[in-house]
């Protein structure tokens, strides 16, 4: 059976979807919701699926961290669900999946974080993110790890500041999400982003998309280390054989990883 507001998982051909299930608290991120996320995600890691959908349901995408677990909580309690929200948001980067946020509503705070921490993101029209805790109390230290990351200094300043609402298409010029459509073309245009991205060698993907968060952050001179290293060892492995060989011998390749 299904924990009381679990996250609903369904896999559907190669593609699993994870779906938060928390309307009533608008899907905040809380430390059973956390764990529970994170276990999932782990599980799914393991699996041969080869991409992650992470949605929601409800009025709201995710409102972060739920305050229930912050007020009036010690020192040492809040520093350990920090840690376990960080641990969930690396393993989203660390799974050999693609995973692909599908943002149908307002992503604050954690939740923001959590759009930033998928590979790719598509959003709906009416969705928006924030990081409100600069107009409040509580500064959205943790996020800002993952939003700066995507949108660069100055906007990232802007956000955490101001902690003002950006729109989608604000949202996509500054390179948080990947495509804005209607919002009843939401799935469609989740499926269809995640079809290309999954589309090739499994395991030379997976290696890839390791190595590009392992390199971006990098200076550029690290970066070309790591990247030659693995890109030499990766050119052993029968995808990349398969993929140069059916290209050398004009036919389509037939992937076995």
């Amino acid at each position: 059976m299904t924990a009381e507001g679990a996250p609903r998982v369904e896999r559907d051909g190669d593609v699993v979807r994870l779906t938060m299930c928390r309307p009533q608290r608008r899907n905040a991120l809380s430390r059973d919701h956390l764990q529970q996320l994170l276990a999932a995600v782990t599980e799914v890691g393991e699996s041969d699926a080869a991409g992650i959908v992470l949605g929601a349901e409800g009025p709201v995408f995710s409102a972060g961290h739920d305050f229930r677990d912050v007020l009036d909580a010690p020192l040492p309690e809040v520093r350990s669900l920090l840690a376990l929200c960080t641990e969930l948001m690396q393993t989203l980067e660390q799974v050999p999946q693609v995973v692909v946020a599908r943002v149908h509503a307002l992503a604050t705070a954690a939740g923001c974080q959590l759009v930033a921490s998928c590979d790719l993101a598509v959003a709906a029209e009416s969705a928006g993110f924030a990081a409100p805790g600069g107009k409040g109390g509580w500064f959205c230290h943790t996020p800002m790890v993952a939003i700066a990351r995507n949108v660069g200094r100055k906007r990232a300043m802007e956000m955490a500041l101001t902690g003002d609402v950006v729109d989608a298409a604000t949202a996509l010029q500054w390179g948080l999400v990947n495509r804005v459509v209607p919002d009843s073309g939401l799935d469609a245009a989740v499926d269809d982003l995640m079809a290309r991205a999954i589309r090739g060698s499994r395991a030379s993907k997976a290696w890839g998309k390791q190595t590009m968060y392992a390199q971006l952050d990098r200076p550029e001179r690290d970066a070309y280390a790591t990247a030659i290293e693995v890109m030499a060892a990766a050119s052993q492995i029968d995808g990349a054989r398969e993929g140069m060989r059916s290209f050398l011998e004009k036919r389509p390749p037939v992937w076995t990883d």
